[in-house]
């Protein structure tokens, strides 16, 4: 477990958005998010990339207040990061004008898709090795409504004040469990 867990939520703005759209940089913000401070070599070994590479894109990171030096641990040679947000969040409409940031946009939301796309398909491939409980506990749910956008908007915003409070109540003993929330219009049907 990791000795800190960061918390709250990055807003993302375009410098911050189009900063991120780079797949080392997505992976290394993401494993110092599910296992914790780590340094440039540590990340390095374990992405299978130079040391040079992960602590240039973790420069970059801190640059846009993605991850930070966790001050007090390392050397000077050796420098120890960590998540400086639980999550990261953005909307697409800003963007709509503004091509590398609507392609930046677009790039993370295929890499978030692809991450939870492997997810579930482990999930599927191991849930008969949890216990029933676990087995009981875990949900699955297709919905199609009819809202408005502002119903849409209030749902979204509601569910998201939920999984905060899940995230101030975590037990640190506990096993790790997957949350992914997705919800859009669409004009037909998906059969």
């Amino acid at each position: 477990m990791a000795e800190h867990m960061p918390s709250g939520v990055k807003e993302l703005d375009a410098a911050s958005l189009k900063a991120l759209a780079h797949p080392l940089r997505v992976q290394l913000l993401a494993a110092l998010r599910l296992e914790g401070p780590a340094t440039a070599s540590a990340l390095g070994r374990r992405l299978g990339e130079t040391s040079g590479a992960t602590s240039y894109h973790l420069r970059q990171l801190a640059r846009h207040g993605f991850v930070e030096e966790e001050l007090g641990r390392g050397t000077a040679r050796e420098r120890w990061w960590r998540a400086s947000h639980r999550a990261t969040r953005w909307r697409n409409s800003p963007w709509r004008d503004d091509p590398a940031t609507a392609e930046a946009s677009a790039f993370l939301q295929r890499t978030q898709f692809a991450r939870e796309q492997r997810a579930v398909e482990r999930w599927y491939a191991e849930q008969d090795s949890w216990p029933a409980a676990w087995l009981d506990a875990a949900h699955s749910t297709d919905l199609d409504l009819r809202l408005d956008v502002e119903q849409l908007r209030r749902m979204s915003d509601e569910l998201q004040a939920l999984l905060q409070r899940y995230v101030g109540e975590e037990d640190p003993n506990g096993e790790r469990v997957a949350v992914f929330f997705r919800a859009f219009p669409q004009r037909e049907p998906l059969l």
